[in-house]
């Protein structure tokens, strides 16, 4: 008589923590506030895919200012899990200026995968100001804009220039644009990515502030970036929340926006 073999069980991660959701064969788990990703059980593939975006920069806060950039964007698949606990942090963005500098967004962690907040966007405020490094850098009031450090999460801020338009900010796909003439820099555009199932465009840079009659404000980068301000109005924008874009630098409202908070994405096979 002929035995018959079973089959070979294949099995499957599961886990806690953060807004779950499925697309297909996987979960997807969203953090919006830190939290905890805890493996209760370890499949066959003992690997996650992680998206990781750090709190956007603050734009700067008086006259002619440079905007906030993109959180730090960081991706990969293949990262291995254990059967514990993985701390996840989600960055804060920065604060806009009030006639100073905005402030750096803040950094998003998960496990030993971190990215850096965005970097701070220029006030205008005199010669010489420039923007903030950072996840991606912040654009400059008078000078030049912040570094993308570490590398490899973003891009560099745009110029700005004395008493004329504030630099754009980083993007986590392009370099924020320097102003051209009073006009406010445009902030560089962010990146799309489908680890939820659906295409999402995240972490772009804030616009600069415009300086000077019939002058016009950089637009936010796609993924969540912050208009730069008007002479008399609009006010900057702030970067979206969860999108780690970078806050609007301010023209003569003297208050630079906020940067939008960041965003951990985990995902693997559940079935």
């Amino acid at each position: 008589m002929q035995l018959l073999r079973n089959p070979v069980s294949e099995s499957f991660t599961v886990a806690t923590g953060g807004t779950i959701t499925t697309d297909g064969d996987y979960k997807v788990h969203s953090f919006t506030s830190s939290g905890t990703f805890t493996v209760t059980q370890l499949g066959d593939d003992d690997t996650v895919t992680y998206l990781v975006i750090a709190g956007g920069g603050g734009g700067g806060g008086r006259y002619w200012s440079g905007a906030g950039g993109a959180g730090g964007y960081r991706t990969a698949a293949g990262f291995t899990v254990t059967e514990t606990g993985l701390t996840v942090t989600i960055g804060g963005g920065g604060a806009g200026g009030s006639g100073v500098n905005g402030a750096q967004g803040a950094n998003s962690v998960f496990d030993s995968i971190t990215s850096t907040g965005g970097g701070y966007g220029g006030a205008g405020t005199g010669a010489g100001v420039v923007g903030g490094a950072g996840g991606s850098g912040g654009g400059g009031a008078s000078s030049s804009g912040g570094a993308a450090s570490p590398a490899g999460q973003g891009y560099a801020g745009g110029a700005g220039g004395n008493s004329q338009g504030g630099g754009g900010g980083g993007g986590a796909s392009e370099v924020g644009n320097d102003r051209s003439g009073y006009n406010g820099g445009d902030g560089g555009n962010g990146l799309a990515s489908s680890i939820t199932g659906a295409s999402v465009t995240r972490a772009g840079g804030g616009g600069g502030a415009e300086h000077g009659s019939g002058s016009s404000a950089g637009s936010g980068g796609t993924g969540g970036g912050g208009n730069g301000g008007w002479s008399s109005s609009p006010s900057p924008t702030n970067g979206t929340t969860n999108l780690g874009g970078g806050g609007g630098g301010a023209a003569d409202q003297l208050s630079g926006a906020n940067g939008g908070s960041g965003v951990v994405i985990i995902r693997y096979q559940f079935q």
